[in-house]
């Protein structure tokens, strides 16, 4: 098929500070204090991830796109999208009574 990528896209490493992806033959790492969103997801949901164009990144069990360039570069992308909420701690807050004054 005419288009497809036939180079090796994997996690190779994942420690408390990030994680490391090979594309191809460049490997990456993408730190937590970067790409926040990445901070409490399982192995299983690091490790399932897509490369369907050179610089396109896809995660589908977090809904995350990721241009490769991001990484490679994150300063020229600043701005970081906030962490979606920990939906248990959503309920905690919400539960908690309303100020009586």
């Amino acid at each position: 098929m005419p288009g497809t990528s036939t180079l090796a896209a994997e996690v190779t490493h994942i420690s408390r500070h990030g994680f490391w992806l090979l594309l191809g033959d460049e490997e990456l790492f993408v730190p937590f204090a970067e790409f926040p969103w990445f901070r409490d997801a399982t192995i299983d949901q690091l490790c399932d991830f897509e490369w369907p164009a050179p610089d396109h990144l896809y995660w589908p069990r977090l809904d995350i796109d990721l241009s490769v360039e991001s990484i490679r570069h994150p300063e020229r992308f600043p701005l970081i999208a906030s962490p979606p909420v920990n939906p248990g701690r959503a309920e905690a807050l919400s539960a908690e009574p309303a100020s009586l004054t």
